[in-house]
């Protein structure tokens, strides 16, 4: 299904197979809420900013780390955003990055998470393996900008 020229995606296949990171083209990008959080409109936001961006955009709504993973190997995207307003940055973050750990896939791909949380949140976030934490009113430029340098220094090509 696309709505305003964002693929939201709904339902997973839970095979799913690895991929190597994709040398050209535009940076894609995988945005979910973390959990049963059911606040959506910055998601829906930042989807928008980063589509204007010239980045392609996967929204697939509420999901566990779990599901999370799959979509993101099926896609074979650059960049996993999830979203947490509902104070579950620490608990479904930290099991979404011992996963994305046992898989084996920091190296391969970028893992970002905004909302509102405390500030000093952010560090214990970046500590258990995410790429950037962005606070509440995080502005377009930053988030764009951030996500444009970590993949230009994973992949090593220019953006």
């Amino acid at each position: 299904m696309e709505t305003a020229g964002i693929l939201v995606k709904r339902r997973r296949d839970p095979g799913f197979r690895r991929f190597e990171l994709r040398m050209a083209g535009k940076i894609k990008v995988l945005l979910s809420k973390l959990g049963l959080d059911v606040h959506s409109r910055g998601l829906i936001t930042v989807a928008k900013e980063l589509r204007d961006a010239g980045m392609e955009v996967v929204v697939i709504g509420n999901a566990l780390p779990r599901e999370i993973i799959n979509t993101a190997l099926q896609e074979g995207v650059d960049v996993v955003g999830v979203s947490s307003l509902g104070g579950a940055h620490l608990t479904l973050g930290g099991e979404l990055m011992e996963q994305v750990k046992r898989e084996g896939l920091k190296e391969h791909m970028i893992f970002i998470i905004g909302g509102v949380f405390p500030p000093a949140d952010v560090k214990k976030l970046e500590e258990i393996g995410f790429d950037q934490a962005f606070v509440s009113g995080a502005t377009r430029e930053e988030i764009v900008s951030s996500i444009r340098n970590l993949v230009s220094e994973k992949t090593k090509r220019p953006l």
